[in-house]
């Protein structure tokens, strides 16, 4: 039974892109055009997690032997260790992605390792906010690189694979950004301040809510780990940030550009995401209750 079901496991790791079963994720997201990298970061692993937790807590009295906790927790150290540290060699931004995703699936497995109603609550919650903000990230990428094709580049953009599915490619090609689009390189800004964790965004409150579940429970190492992680992969979303706001821009803004018209739904997802993000700092409650309640609600079940 817990042969079985530890077989199961790997293969549900395999496909939330978990180390040591990541290898096949950075690949996917840089070659599939971001429109459709959109569903596959967001949508199986959304599914596939709430499946885990379901496992995780309706299966866990019967499975506590070695094999089955041990591997969560093996698998959540490899998968921060690994989006951390490979991410900083990154320089095309949905490789860059895809280690930052690995990283967080990390925090998501300690939490479902550790099992109790606050690390669940920390789970429920954490799972909300990144998938929120990973959507909106995916989202403004699509809307740069759409920006891009209507400005004149100093750089050569004939050299970039499938250009015209996916413009923006390489984290250089964010230069100066800022200049450009003000509006849309603070929405990315917001999006990745919260994936380094930075109070009082929402990311923030998700780490914390994990690491306080993982030390009360005896998890110290693990809850070091990632703190140590979350610190190194700050360097390369802190990066992205240096190439927005603070390096000189490649693009001359013409005529075509100033008579471009943005698609207005993917605008106002954008300034939606972006919006309640920000509106956690004011209102946090409503998120915080609904972690609760849903954490509550699986325990008492």
């Amino acid at each position: 039974m817990n042969l079985a079901l530890l077989i199961m496991s790997v293969g549900y790791l395999f496909k939330v892109s978990a180390a040591p079963f990541h290898f096949w994720s950075p690949d996917v997201y840089d070659s599939l055009a971001t429109s459709v990298t959109i569903f596959v970061a967001t949508i199986p692993k959304i599914s596939l997690f709430i499946f885990l937790l379901e496992l995780v807590h309706y299966a866990g009295l019967s499975m506590s032997e070695f094999s089955w906790i041990n591997a969560l927790l093996l698998s959540s150290l490899l998968s921060l260790i690994v989006g951390s540290i490979v991410g900083l060699v990154q320089y095309r931004i949905k490789r860059l992605l895809a280690y930052s995703t690995i990283s967080h699936v990390g925090f998501l497995l300690l939490a479902l390792a550790v099992n109790s109603v606050e690390s669940i609550q920390g789970f429920l919650f954490y799972l909300m906010q990144y998938s929120l903000t990973n959507i909106n990230v995916f989202f403004i990428i699509i809307l740069i690189g759409y920006s891009l094709t209507c400005v004149e580049n100093n750089s050569d953009k004939h050299k970039l694979l499938d250009y015209y599915h996916s413009p923006l490619q390489h984290i250089s090609q964010l230069k100066g950004y800022f200049h450009l689009n003000p509006l849309l390189s603070l929405s990315l800004a917001v999006c990745i301040f919260s994936f380094v964790g930075i109070p009082p965004l929402v990311g923030f409150f998700g780490k914390q809510m994990v690491l306080s579940a993982a030390l009360q429970n005896g998890y110290v190492f693990l809850a070091l780990v990632a703190i140590l992680t979350s610190v190194v992969s700050a360097a390369y979303y802190l990066n992205i940030i240096k190439e927005i706001f603070f390096n000189k821009s490649n693009y001359t803004i013409g005529p075509v550009y100033h008579n471009t018209h943005f698609s207005s739904s993917l605008t106002i997802t954008i300034s939606v995401l972006t919006l309640v993000i920000l509106l956690f700092i004011i209102s946090p409650t409503e998120w915080l209750s609904t972690a609760s309640i849903l954490a509550l609600n699986l325990f008492n079940t």
